[in-house]
């Protein structure tokens, strides 16, 4: 069996940020720099390691991050209930804000499988119900030519993560039952089955089920109570990984992919991890 000593390279966190309100959304970018965002004062911020983070843009309550296959960034922005697109010249598309007529709830995460389809989490418990066009939570894939599809209806959809072989989708569910759905998806991205893959639930209330990342292994790392939990690809805990403040999102980055980025409340931190993490899609179609 593993344990934490086997997949954590060290144990001291690095704090390479401070003094924000409440940070989400980190993603690498190869140039040498991660992004990430201050949800709660709307700031999209990128850092080298090493040096001062740099303010990048305002955002409309912005969250998770990922990019497409051109590199462009792609952000969730919760608060304007839409998901945008930084164009390389640094204009702003929005890329959705309605599915079939009715406005998305709250758009908290999205990630981007190999063939440019983005899978985006759009959560309902936040949005006061006389506001809601959508009543319920949901994970959607938005397809390359822009159409929007169901994938599956969630109690509280919240962080998102492919298997290596991008035929398992998993879900955090945040509210009400802490757990991992593992969702099988087709080529189209369409939901085949579903199962329970983990549960989080736990008698401690530092922290949710939310951003969640796969490393080269099939590992799953997903924040929760206490800290980031890392389970097997079987969905066994191998740990928690505990963290100096209440943690919501990681990445792997760095040039290997083993720098573990953790945005955690006030804070940004960082660990080494003897597994890199998966790479976005775009890493690997990169000039």
């Amino acid at each position: 069996m593993e344990t934490l000593a086997d997949i954590l390279e060290t144990t001291i966190f690095e704090k390479v940020a401070e003094g924000f309100v409440f940070t989400e959304g980190p993603v690498w970018h190869p140039d040498g720099f991660f992004y990430f965002v201050d949800v709660r004062d709307n700031k999209l911020f990128r850092i080298a390691l090493g040096h001062p983070h740099e303010l990048v843009r305002a955002t409309g309550g912005g969250n998770g991050t990922t990019f497409d296959l051109q590199g462009r960034l792609i952000n969730c922005e919760g608060d304007k209930r839409r998901l945008t697109r930084t164009e390389l010249d640094g204009s702003v598309t929005i890329l959705i804000d309605q599915q079939d007529g009715k406005r998305l709830n709250r758009p908290n995460d999205v990630i981007c499988r190999s063939d440019g389809t983005l899978f985006f989490t759009d959560p309902a418990l936040r949005v006061p119900v006389q506001n809601r066009d959508v009543g319920e939570g949901a994970v959607y894939r938005l397809t390359p030519d822009g159409q929007c599809h169901l994938v599956a209806w969630v109690e509280y959809p919240n962080g998102l993560a492919l298997s290596p072989d991008e035929k398992t989708l998993y879900v955090a569910n945040t509210r009400w039952t802490q757990y991992i759905h593992a969702i099988e998806i087709d080529e189209a991205g369409s939901m085949v089955r579903r199962k329970l893959f983990a549960d989080m639930s736990i008698d401690a209330t530092n922290g949710v089920p939310d951003g969640m990342k796969v490393d080269t292994a099939g590992r799953v790392y997903c924040t929760g109570a206490t800290g980031v939990w890392v389970f097997s690809p079987t969905g066994a805990l191998i740990g928690i990984i505990e963290t100096p403040e209440v943690c919501a999102n990681i990445a792997f980055g760095g040039p290997d992919l083993r720098t573990l980025m953790l945005t955690a409340s006030t804070s940004v931190y960082t660990l080494r991890t003897k597994t890199p993490g998966m790479p976005v899609p775009w890493y690997k179609t990169r000039g």
